[in-house]
């Protein structure tokens, strides 16, 4: 009897440790309560298995704890800012990182994106809205391209399968989005990409940022991939037009 007890805890115990590596796991950073219980159930509605907190520190916590796939995360907290939670995040991990704030202006979201967020949502915002970009970035990381690329005798890299990128034999940490905008580019040879087409592959048709946020991420991606940002050989601009992939 006591032998069964065990393989039954067990089978459990491995259940549930798959399950938390499997799912697609969400861990939404809000100081504000009520919001996070909205967004939990929309959320799990849809089949994701969601974990909450009102604090950063209790956030990075849970975030050693468990894989997680995405992170909501409000700006303002009560212990540490979200500007904080972000830079920690993006220092350990390269999970995507949605950023929840009352601030709209230009600049505070050219800063957000600079710390490593992949979206920026400014608040009120509809929870359906949030839940169609969730729904949008799990069915782009679910599809796995199993190709690696070397460009220029190996000075570039990229693993689409691993999602890994090495310049000169060096790995490169991209954020979630960057990656995505590389792998788009680089995976359609000279293919020109309008700004509107990238955020539509990227972010999801029901993106409603501005047009500009591709530009930042462009330029993110230049800093860690071109051996000079201000003469661009991989990622080219294409005046009027857009963007595209100019590697060999």
């Amino acid at each position: 009897m006591r032998l069964i007890v065990i393989m039954a805890l067990v089978i459990i115990t491995t259940t549930l440790y798959k399950e938390c590596i499997n799912l697609n796991n969400i861990l939404i950073i809000e100081d504000e309560e009520k919001i996070s219980e909205i967004l939990k159930a929309y959320l799990e509605k849809e089949g994701y298995s969601v974990y909450t907190t009102t604090k950063g520190l209790d956030a990075i916590k849970l975030f050693e704890k468990f894989e997680f796939n995405l992170v909501i995360l409000d700006l303002m907290l009560p212990d540490i800012s979200g500007e904080e939670v972000c830079s920690i995040l993006r220092k350990i991990s390269e999970v995507h990182i949605f950023m929840l704030t009352a601030k709209s202006t230009l600049e505070d979201r050219i800063e957000g994106l600079n710390l490593g967020a992949d979206e920026y949502l400014v608040k009120p915002f509809s929870p359906r809205e949030l839940t169609a970009r969730v729904n949008a970035l799990f069915r782009r990381i679910n599809i796995n391209k199993s190709e690696t690329m070397v460009y220029d005798n190996g000075d570039l890299e990229i693993n689409y399968d691993k999602r890994l990128v090495y310049v000169r034999g060096i790995e490169i940490s991209l954020t979630p989005n960057e990656f995505d905008i590389l792998q788009i580019l680089s995976s359609n040879g000279g293919k020109v990409f309008t700004r509107e087409h990238l955020i539509e592959r990227i972010m999801g048709i029901d993106f409603q940022g501005f047009d500009r946020t591709i530009d930042v991420h462009i330029k993110n991606i230049r800093k860690k991939i071109e051996l000079d940002s201000r003469n661009p050989k991989y990622i080219i601009t294409v005046t009027r037009i857009g963007y595209k992939f100019g590697g060999d």
